[in-house]
């Protein structure tokens, strides 16, 4: 009996290694796949594709009750941090619904868990949740200042089973089969750097770099031992240039994956020998024990060589596709401020290769996921067991304490301001976020990503967004010709001018009309209207006199795409015609240099804003821009 129990195991695990090898010979793989790191790369696709199809089917459910499955999610929440030190002072164990939460806790903004987070960071528990957070995830401060968002482990395996394993595997691999390979993968990331709290707790940016998954990934593992950001980027691009059947780019953002094109399109010259010769050149600020160990992985690769030089010296228009002819998709985020870099990596460097965005995030959480990623309507449906959803009104938007909607009182087409309860321990918390419902799929919202309040110009309740900016300064480009193409952009608030120093004289020169310029810019502007500065990079230095119509070109068309700006323009004219100013070639790249310098904000995670929010950051413009550059009336 043993004897027959043991040839049927063997005869079990014999198909079923039979089966395995079958599978993986009918998936294009990368020639740079150890057997171990194949069958890894296999088994956790597998895992991980599974994973994604239970809780896609779990997700379908949810949908159809939403409203039901949202409060017994929040309920649950309650519940069982009803002992913690929040849930005591906002007595947790007496709310017995939606309703009942909405009506005993106020609406919040981060000022209010800081005294809690602060808390946390000197080690107390309980303090928050019950599940202590394990790490203090610091926010990109795209809006304004840097925050601490406690994470639990809940919150972080809700991100993986439904962002990660639905959007990213699941409904991925089913709309682009080819997708679904054993190919390896160029995945952006740089090894962050993680301090500890006083309480012993980590603190670092929400993505931190894919330990568990270099074996699917075309950079080897020494880089997460390089600091140097340039440095790491360069090892990146040189190891995804050697492995033709690269499958996939993947990037937190639009804008860092552009970045390794534009990159790639200065540098080739000098990967290419590095490929041709075997070895790192010299220059790469490396340690020679990483120099060591990439050196080891590189082999002369002379027809590789060639056959990127031969395709680069072509140009770069559809590069992606002509270097890496099995390239089946790219993956970031391609909304919001990086609208920009998606449309720029479409037109001229993927033109045919899949651009998606499946997951909507943040630090506090996973918000929606994309079912559709291949149409052009780039929306996202509420993952129901995620966070707890609330909308404000846009019209209500700047009321400190505003009604919201529950999420089966919204109407399609309408613009909210989203506010959610998370699983870490923010408890009907303004995220920022305004979407516009497109739809609703079952019972579910389906929502568009719109703007971030913070980003919003509003001097006169105009109510200037990010996408209406870029639709202005894109039907102005349109059709001038490649030296205007546009590179990269900012605006701000003329309010921002206050103090600034009269040392930089194209300010005072083109917007100054007082007598008195001695001292602070304030005294230039006692009698202007306030107006919109927008900082413009274009593919080539333009002469001020050829540009000066920009700025009347740039306020017209945003009167057309915003009626409110028309009316603040016209009727009384309470706002005066924006100004343009046309900075020197890599003002945005040493602005990005900038912006890691002076916040605690992680490469993963950076974002050029759209809208300047402190005086230091015009300054950075107003001392890098030089006359050359000027604010043209």
């Amino acid at each position: 009996m043993i004897a027959y129990t043991s040839l049927f195991a063997m005869i079990f695990v014999g198909g079923l290694i039979v089966s395995v090898l079958a599978q993986i010979r009918k998936k294009r793989r990368s020639k740079f796949h150890t057997v171990r790191s194949l069958l890894i790369h296999y088994f956790i696709n597998r895992f991980v594709y599974l994973l994604g199809a239970k809780a896609r089917r779990r997700l379908e459910k949810d949908t159809k009750s939403f409203p039901q499955v949202q409060e017994t999610f929040l309920l649950n929440i309650l519940r069982k941090n009803s002992k913690t030190k929040y849930g005591r002072e906002f007595k947790f164990q007496e709310i017995r619904s939606c309703r009942d939460f909405t009506d005993v806790h106020p609406i919040t903004k981060y000022d209010h868990y800081k005294p809690f987070v602060d808390e946390i960071y000197r080690g107390k528990t309980n303090v928050l949740t019950n599940q202590d957070p394990w790490m203090l995830a610091v926010t990109s401060g795209t809006t304004g200042r840097s925050c601490l968002i406690p994470k639990t482990r809940n919150n972080s395996r809700v991100f993986v089973e439904y962002g990660f394993s639905v959007g990213l595997y699941h409904t991925l691999f089913n709309v682009l089969p080819l997708a679904d390979s054993l190919q390896k993968s160029l995945k952006l990331f740089h090894a962050p750097q993680v301090r500890c709290s006083e309480g012993g707790i980590p603190i670092g940016p929400s993505t931190l770099a894919p330990s568990l998954q270099l074996h699917a990934l075309s950079t080897p593992r020494v880089h997460l031992d390089v600091p140097s950001e340039p440095a790491g980027l360069y090892i990146h691009v040189l190891f995804a240039l050697r492995d033709r059947d690269l499958g996939a780019i993947l990037g937190n953002f639009a804008f860092w994956i552009h970045g390794v094109f534009v990159f790639l399109e200065r540098n080739w010259k000098l990967l290419v020998q590095d490929l041709e010769k075997g070895e790192i050149n010299m220059d790469l600020d490396i340690t020679d024990g990483v120099r060591k160990e990439l050196n080891k992985l590189l082999k002369p690769d002379k027809q590789r060589a060639n056959e990127l030089r031969v395709e680069f010296q072509k140009g770069f228009d559809g590069i992606a596709r002509r270097i890496w002819p099995h390239l089946a998709y790219v993956h970031g985020v391609v909304s919001g401020s990086s609208e920009l870099y998606a449309t720029q990596l479409r037109e001229r460097y993927l033109k045919g290769v899949a651009l998606c965005s499946t997951i909507y995030g943040a630090t506090e959480g996973l918000i929606g996921v994309n079912l559709w990623p291949l149409n052009s309507e780039l929306c996202y449906l509420l993952v129901p067991r995620s966070m707890f959803f609330e909308f404000i009104p846009l019209e209500h938007t700047h009321e400190e304490q505003p009604k919201t909607l529950f999420g089966d009182e919204i109407e399609p087409g309408c613009l909210y301001e989203l506010v959610v309860t998370t699983l870490s321990g923010l408890y009907r918390y303004r995220i920022g976020d305004v979407v516009k419902v497109v739809r609703f799929y079952n019972n579910c919202p389906v929502v568009e990503f719109q703007y971030r309040q913070g980003q919003l110009l509003n001097m006169r309740s105009e109510k200037t967004t990010e996408t209406m900016m870029y639709e202005a300064i894109t039907n102005v480009l349109r059709g001038k010709g490649e030296k205007f193409n546009l590179v990269d952009y900012t605006c701000a608030e003329s309010i921002l001018l206050d103090f600034i120093p009269t040392k930089m004289d194209f300010v005072k020169e083109n917007i100054g009309q007082g007598k008195n310029n001695n001292h602070k810019c304030k005294a230039d502007f006692d009698d202007v209207k306030p107006f919109y500065i927008i900082f413009l990079e274009l593919s080539a230095t333009r002469d001020p006199e050829e540009n000066r119509l920009l700025s009347q070109e740039l306020d017209h068309a945003l009167c057309e795409v915003n009626p409110f700006y028309l009316i603040r323009r016209e009727n009384g004219g309470c706002i005066d015609r924006l100004k343009v100013c046309l900075v020197q070639p890599g003002t945005f790249k040493k602005f990005r240099d900038f912006l890691l310098k002076v916040t605690p904000t992680a490469v993963n995670q950076l974002k050029i804003p759209r809208k300047l929010t402190s005086k230091e950051q015009l300054m950075f413009f107003c001392e890098n821009s030089g006359h050359r550059a000027r604010l043209n009336n």
